[in-house]
């Protein structure tokens, strides 16, 4: 690590506390002068640091600056976000892991960015990523388990980011199937799970896990009609999260979550979580448009349905592009 680095992740660690130039310089085995420049160096790069003269420098609480050298020292996994880039912009997390993945990515890379210019829903929608509001990510995956399994990793995520969510700010995160989070019945989170097939199309060679949370206040920056169906943690709570350790925090999760998959002991927790169970809703497979009452989730991740005349219908996340309560 550089001095930057060094001094970032050794102010992090103070946990908001001051460190004296002497003692910082002492650690890190430079100048104060060179400490100095390096705080702002910091400075310039938007990270908030307060300095006292008889305190030393603090990184502030209200720092905003998205960082792996923030995010890396709190993770606790073998694999997932060990290799993690982080960026000011870029058009789309999940296009910047699928570069890194023809170039051999190893499982677990992690891009994350504080803002996109070309966010991606599902069905070709797009994902509004305004700067330093939300935090937008993707996890390069090569999983070690069944085709079959595939379908159920946007399933596995969205129990790991809504209970990151939820322990952060105590506020109860509901999961519309297949892909969203939603608190206070608007959506906070959307996730997006594009999977890469192995040359015999038996085996699933990769997939790419999106997440994009909205987590500070959207003020003014979504517009009307999109405000009434989104929202923000910030917005739905009041609590102001730390994205860096909100981003550490869904990782260290992912990484467990995942390894639930072939077991599907994570099931419990999305159906316990899942909204439209039990509500009448729509449902577009294909070219048509079904209603039916949902009646829960199957042990492949499915949205199981009873249409209005008895039949049973089992809902792949890959079939039904988009299912609403019905009104």
């Amino acid at each position: 690590m550089n001095v930057r680095s060094e001094l970032l992740a050794t102010l992090a660690d103070a946990g908001g506390n001051y460190i004296s130039g002497a003692a910082l310089a002492e650690k890190l085995g430079v100048s104060r002068n060179a400490v100095w420049k390096a705080v702002k160096v910091l400075e310039s790069e938007g990270f908030s640091i307060s300095s006292i003269t008889s305190k030393g420098y603090k990184l502030n609480e209200d720092n905003n600056k998205l960082s792996a050298d923030l995010i890396f020292p709190l993770l606790n996994t073998k694999e997932i976000g060990r290799n993690i880039k982080v960026f000011d912009e870029v058009d789309s997390t999940n296009n910047v892991i699928r570069e890194l993945e023809t170039e051999k990515a190893p499982h677990g890379t992690t891009a994350v960015a504080d803002s996109q210019t070309g966010g991606k829903g599902r069905i070709g929608r797009h994902f509004v990523s305004p700067p330093g509001i939300g935090l937008y990510m993707s996890v390069l995956v090569r999983p070690h388990f069944d085709l079959n399994f595939a379908p159920m990793i946007t399933a596995a995520t969205a129990c790991a980011a809504a209970e990151a969510i939820e322990e952060m700010c105590g506020s109860k995160v509901m999961i519309k199937w297949v892909n969203d989070l939603y608190m206070n019945g608007k959506k906070i989170c959307g996730i997006l799970t594009e999977a890469s097939l192995g040359l015999e199309m038996r085996v699933l060679d990769c997939a790419t896990i999106g997440i994009g949370i909205n987590v500070h206040s959207i003020g003014e920056l979504f517009d009307e009609e999109l405000r009434k169906t989104a929202s923000s943690i910030e917005d739905e709570t009041g609590v102001r999260l730390d994205r860096n350790r909100l981003c550490a925090d869904i990782l260290n999760r992912l990484e467990v979550y995942l390894g639930k998959i072939s077991d599907r002991s994570f099931l419990r927790s999305y159906r316990e979580r899942e909204l439209l169970t039990g509500n009448m809703i729509t449902a577009v497979v294909g070219n048509e448009n079904l209603i039916g009452e949902a009646l829960g989730i199957d042990d492949n991740a499915n949205l199981i349905i009873r249409l209005p005349y008895g039949e049973i219908k089992y809902l792949s996340s890959g079939e039904a592009n988009l299912c609403r309560i019905v009104k």
